[in-house]
């Protein structure tokens, strides 16, 4: 099952005593999966390789908006969650900008930090999808997705990291998924809308893939 005490969390603060506060409120919580970082050449890294869910992010780090720059450059599918001193008023109104999830001020209250991650992680799981991976079962955030192609008995979800092959027919794929982003293409195929590139008569393009497109759904690409 998706469970919460395995979401990965990346604390970025570079006031040791506030990022240590976090860090053993989540452990005491019995999250497992928490990194911690100090600096911004930290953070960049942490995001790459660890590919956190949910950033715990100093809007001020360094002493500069480094949190706010940060915050554009993260893993696409992670929350954001700001972190602020009560008179950060004009900080604040720029991080706003970027979309972070929420934002906490400082000083750090535990209860507030849970809420936070509990509603991050509720608001996760309505977008992600649960799939079997051999003896493992990953969660595969749904704009990752590029397209689903069935084979036989089994079905082939390509993503943008990976190819996953499932053993279940395409239209029952398809009721877990959105029927406003994923279409059917052709009987075999259904495609991520928002990542169509070009649309000829019989084919849709993604990047450098050609996917068959019959006249009985070319509809939803008119």
């Amino acid at each position: 099952m998706y469970n919460i005490k395995n979401t990965k969390i990346l604390i970025v603060e570079d006031e040791v005593l506030i990022a240590e506060h976090i860090f053993e409120i989540l452990e005491e919580e019995a999250f497992t999966n928490i990194k911690l970082v100090h600096d911004k050449e930290s953070a960049k890294v942490e995001m790459s390789c660890f590919l956190p869910d949910i950033i715990l992010m100093d809007i001020n780090l360094d002493g500069e908006n480094s949190g706010i720059e940060l915050s554009k450059i993260k893993n696409k599918n992670a929350t954001l969650i700001f972190l602020t001193g009560q008179h950060d008023a004009l900080l604040m109104s720029k991080a706003l900008e970027t979309n972070p999830d929420a934002y906490l001020t400082k000083p750090i209250k535990r209860v507030d930090v849970l809420a936070s991650i509990n509603l991050a992680f509720i608001k996760k799981k309505a977008k992600t999808l649960q799939i079997k991976d051999g003896h493992d079962t990953v969660n595969v955030q749904f704009d990752q997705i590029i397209y689903v192609v069935a084979d036989g008995n089994y079905i082939d979800i390509h993503t943008e990291y990976r190819k996953y092959t499932i053993r279940q027919s395409l239209n029952t794929f398809t009721e877990q998924l959105s029927s406003e982003i994923f279409v059917k293409t052709h009987r075999s195929y259904i495609v991520n809308k928002t990542k169509v590139e070009r649309v000829s008569s019989n084919s849709i393009f993604i990047k450098d893939i050609e996917i068959p497109l019959s006249r009985t759904y070319a509809y939803h690409f008119k």
